[in-house]
């Protein structure tokens, strides 16, 4: 199974931080946040990734190269200055993808989500959801039993990381657009199934939850 790190948002809650540096290559615990999954993916053995890019886009390739010094081999999906939204992202990267379902995950998260256990899904997606955080209390999507959707409770926070059929942008064509109501439409055919994770999971959206991290894995090393 490939795997596709997204990189190419903006960033606007992380500046000044992003004005200079692509938030993906943000550091914290002394390694760019889009390492950490790298590192997370090749000890999975999940080892042919796609990055795309946008903002600031030059220096992913410069910062990471090919890959090789991971274990893995990396291609990349430029989209310009301006960047083409989650859908429309993966859309352009899909025939560096596959004809088989893959990855993707937010390149501005943290976890410790176990890449192994990764499976074909039974459907169009799987979603990996996590305990709502302060900042989103309300939750994304709703997970009753395996099956999610867009409706009703128990409402949780979409991670960031799912598996995707390339059947889910068969409709799609090039250009801007959003992942969300691709997901939404499929939900509505029970084509969307989900898991609820427990462990570690910081979603990196600003400069202080950044150094809250920074400090909790400064922590982890001194212990």
């Amino acid at each position: 199974m490939k795997a596709m790190i997204l990189a190419a948002g903006r960033g606007e809650r992380m500046r000044p931080l992003t004005d200079k540096t692509p938030k993906a290559l943000l550091r914290a615990g002394g390694q760019c946040l889009i390492e950490y999954h790298i590192n997370a993916l090749a000890k999975a053995g999940i080892t042919e990734l796609v990055i795309n890019y946008a903002h600031l886009g030059e220096q992913f390739p410069a910062q990471l190269g090919n890959g090789e010094r991971y274990g893995v081999s990396i291609s990349w999906s430029p989209e310009g200055e301006t960047g083409l939204e989650t859908g429309g992202g993966i859309f352009k990267a899909l025939p560096l993808l596959g004809d088989s379902a893959f990855v993707v995950i937010n390149g501005d998260v943290w976890t410790d989500y176990p890449f192994d256990s990764i499976s074909e899904p039974e459907g169009l997606a799987h979603l990996v959801m996590v305990n709502n955080p302060e900042h989103n209390p309300e939750g994304d999507f709703v997970l009753q039993g395996n099956q999610i959707q867009s409706d009703g409770n128990p409402r949780y926070t979409f991670s960031g990381i799912g598996i995707y059929h390339p059947a889910l942008f068969t409709d799609c064509k090039p250009g801007v657009f959003k992942l969300a109501p691709l997901l939404r439409e499929a939900m509505q055919k029970q084509q969307v199934t989900g898991e609820h994770y427990i462990g570690q999971w910081i979603d990196v959206g600003t400069p202080e939850r950044l150094q809250a991290l920074d400090e909790m894995l400064a922590g982890t090393k001194e212990n």
